[in-house]
């Protein structure tokens, strides 16, 4: 991967970057948002530190450990992802409410379009704050979305220390199973 300076990382707050979606969908996974190096190489979850990908593939969702380079792959297990909010920040912390909310509002409109089986929101904070839901936990909702299914998985970031790799594969495992059963 190429070095990014800090420069860069500044520059990618105005860049958006595009989901990796397709219609009917097994799993729709919805980031946050994406981070500075998200949007500066244009691959999903792709700050270094980051268990999405480790976890994706403990988890039985994957073949084998990919890259975020590699996430157009997805499509081809019936998995794409997109975010509750597209703007790029350095730290989630710094999106408003009300821009949780209408990316909820985006998202619906999304998801109702693209009509996957499950959409997988990753991160119970932003799930709360995106719906309206402040007793939402990490699981299967009953909050459906036309005939999406709905479930909150934990944050992959680095930075969630209340999970472990191994217990967040056994959560996303538990969604993988899910899928595979609907």
């Amino acid at each position: 991967m190429t070095r990014l300076t800090p420069a860069d990382l500044e520059a990618a707050r105005d860049r958006l970057v595009p989901d990796v979606v397709a219609d009917g969908l097994s799993v729709l996974f919805c980031g946050i948002n994406p981070g500075l190096m998200t949007a500066a190489t244009g691959h999903h979850f792709a700050r270094p530190g980051n268990r999405f990908w480790p976890v994706l593939h403990l988890s039985g969702f994957t073949p084998r450990l990919m890259k975020p380079a590699e996430q157009e792959e997805l499509l081809s297990y019936g998995l794409g992802i997109t975010n509750v909010v597209a703007r790029a920040t350095a730290r989630a912390g710094e999106l408003s409410a009300e821009e949780y909310r209408e990316g909820g509002r985006l998202l619906t409109e999304r998801v109702t379009r693209l009509r996957p089986t499950w959409l997988a929101v990753v991160g119970v904070t932003a799930y709360r704050a995106a719906f309206d839901d402040r007793k939402a936990r990490i699981g299967p909702q009953d909050r459906t979305i036309g005939a999406s299914r709905v479930w909150v998985l934990p944050n992959p970031s680095g930075l969630n220390a209340h999970w472990t790799a191994a217990t967040m594969a056994e959560e996303y495992g538990r969604l993988r199973s899910a899928s595979e059963a609907s």
